[in-house]
């Protein structure tokens, strides 16, 4: 007799005691993350400053930081955490007041590409958010110094000499990319 392995609950997760370390709940399964190293974090909140700071200006929406949860599947729960995100306005006000983790994806998500990461790790999520429904999934690549805006129809690959633009997903938002890695 095969032993069958409990799945967690999004509440079971949000419940849990702080360890120091992140966790995502992948189809009922839990996942261990270490904590961000600190240039990532240092990265993080420089797209994180950038973003809040036009999201909030121009009243576009809410950002979030670093280990904000996303539930984007039920029976089995399916909840996600970029290292930064942006839910437009108008999802906010539909979501209305609930407990815990929002309802849904965001429209944008940052992912940060820590040292341990694997490219084929980093690239299924890009397509987990994508399939989530996630507008636009920007991946910051400390190793190369290069980001990659990535949204149904195709990706745009971005070096220090560009600009990264939110496009219709935060209009307006532009960040060179030189600014990320300063």
């Amino acid at each position: 007799m095969a032993a069958t392995t409990k799945l967690m609950t999004a509440e079971e997760l949000l419940a849990m005691p702080d360890d120091g370390f992140r966790y995502e709940l992948v189809r009922g399964e839990l996942i261990r993350m270490p904590p961000a190293g600190f240039y990532h974090g240092v990265t993080g909140n420089r797209l994180n400053l950038s973003l809040s700071n036009y999201v909030y200006e121009n009243q576009l929406g809410e950002v979030c930081m670093a280990e904000t949860g996303f539930l984007l599947e039920r029976s089995p729960d399916h909840v996600l955490a970029p290292d930064a995100a942006f839910v437009r306005q108008e999802r906010v006000k539909l979501a209305g007041e609930f407990e815990g983790y929002f309802p849904g994806p965001p429209d944008l998500a940052i992912e940060i590409i820590s040292p341990s990461d694997r490219y084929t790790e980093v690239a299924d999520k890009v397509a987990e958010w994508l399939a989530a429904g996630v507008r636009m999934v920007v991946v910051v690549n400390p190793r190369n110094r290069t980001v990659q805006a990535h949204t149904p129809e195709g990706v745009t690959k971005l070096t220090e000499a560009d600009t990264l633009d939110g496009g219709d997903v935060v209009p307006g938002w532009r960040l060179p990319v030189a600014d990320i890695f300063a």
